[in-house]
């Protein structure tokens, strides 16, 4: 009771896949399951998935609320559910500050008039390190590592439990090496300490990304091995309208 896990897992290594295998066995023997996200967009991809701001009733900017609260009365039905959860799946929480977690830890201490660990309800966090961490806005690298997780004063009674095997990338196993490289700070740097080089013009860009595209446009091969992504619609579409334009 009240043991709290962390999955670590890289994309790819069937994490949503285990996690919702879980929830479903849960589920299935008539018990509750809490599955929730830090994000939106994850909390769609797990079977009947919450924002953990939504079911905890957290705070949105948890970075100004210095102690961020879960605002659920002992007496509530939000309170009800949770008294009855065997098991909370808490995905992409590596991107949580830890006082979240802490709050939680308090709430259900409170909720369940226990001393244990979350209450005594069974945790289990997911996420991968290597991606994006809590953002601190306009605060160091050291500020946004006392705001991670594995700073948090409960991060010593996590048990790791790890998934290391690319299955979605088995049949590419540079590609996977590659991404696991990068996430683990292996990837050389150049003389300015940048994973990335930069170009003058966007032209260059697109020529050395596709270099004498209008001999190789009609290749699919050689056209599905390479890609430029940007992070807005318009820069895609000006990208676009440019390679489009070299074609004869």
């Amino acid at each position: 009771a009240g043991s709290i896990f962390f999955l670590d897992a890289p994309g790819g290594t069937g994490k949503s896949f285990v996690t919702q295998l879980i929830l479903a066995k849960i589920r299935c023997e008539k018990q509750i399951a809490l599955a929730i996200a830090s994000l939106g967009i994850t909390a769609m991809l797990l079977p009947r998935g919450r924002t953990a701001h939504s079911a905890l009733k957290l705070p949105l900017d948890l970075v100004r609320a210095k102690i961020p609260t879960c605002n659920i009365g002992k007496n509530s039905e939000e309170a009800e559910v949770l008294r009855q959860c065997c098991l909370i799946v808490w995905d992409e929480c590596t991107m949580t500050n830890k006082g979240a977690l802490e709050e939680m830890d308090q709430s259900l201490k409170g909720i369940w008039d226990s001393t244990a660990y979350m209450g005594g309800v069974t945790l289990l966090l997911s996420g991968d390190f290597q991606q994006t961490l809590p953002v601190i806005p306009k605060g160091s690298r050291a500020d946004d590592v006392r705001a991670c997780l594995k700073s948090s004063m409960l991060w010593p009674q996590v048990k790791t439990l790890s998934l290391s095997t690319k299955i979605r990338d088995s049949m590419s196993v540079a590609f996977a090496e590659d991404i696991l490289a990068l996430g683990e700070g292996k990837v050389p740097r150049n003389d300015r300490s940048e994973l990335c080089y930069t170009v003058d013009k966007p032209s260059d860009l697109l020529k050395t990304a596709f270099p004498n595209l209008e001999s190789n446009y009609a290749d699919i091969n050689w056209l599905s091995e390479r890609t430029i992504l940007a992070p807005k619609n318009v820069a895609v579409s000006a990208i676009n309208d440019q390679l489009i334009s070299q074609i004869p």
